[in-house]
């Protein structure tokens, strides 16, 4: 049967039941799979079965002064600190302030982040039939 999340009926199928008591199978359409942790530790506070985002882990990192005009914008992972105004052309009308900045990256302000980079996935018990 596909892993497409759809019921099934538990007199036809009751050892099946016993595994999916709410007489449905998991829909895994689209998903990795990942082992359940099981207290093994490695991906602590899962249940069976729970869906996880995707995730990567945070880069953050800075570059040095760069020229630029006083309105240059933030934006995604980039965010300017540690201004100085004003450095070579004096404001005017339409220049508002010349200068230079230190600028930081930090993935976080854009993507999801955790301690670890992983896809989307189900968390799913593998088993093995021993014969």
């Amino acid at each position: 049967m596909k892993c497409n999340g759809a019921a099934f009926s538990s007199e036809m199928y009751p050892k099946l039941a016993k595994a999916y008591p709410t007489n449905k199978l998991p829909d895994l359409r689209g998903e990795f799979i990942r082992g359940w942790d099981d207290g093994r530790g490695i991906d602590n506070r899962r249940n069976l079965l729970s869906a996880q985002s995707d995730t990567i882990q945070n880069i953050v990192g800075t570059f040095g002064r760069t020229q630029l005009f006083k309105d240059a914008l933030n934006s995604g992972p980039f965010s300017q600190t540690d201004s100085i105004l004003s450095v070579g052309l004096q404001p005017t009308e339409s220049i508002e302030g010349y200068g230079a900045s230190v600028w930081t990256f930090d993935a976080s302000r854009s993507v999801r982040t955790a301690s670890e980079t992983r896809p989307r996935n189900i968390a799913f018990n593998y088993i093995v039939r021993a014969a």
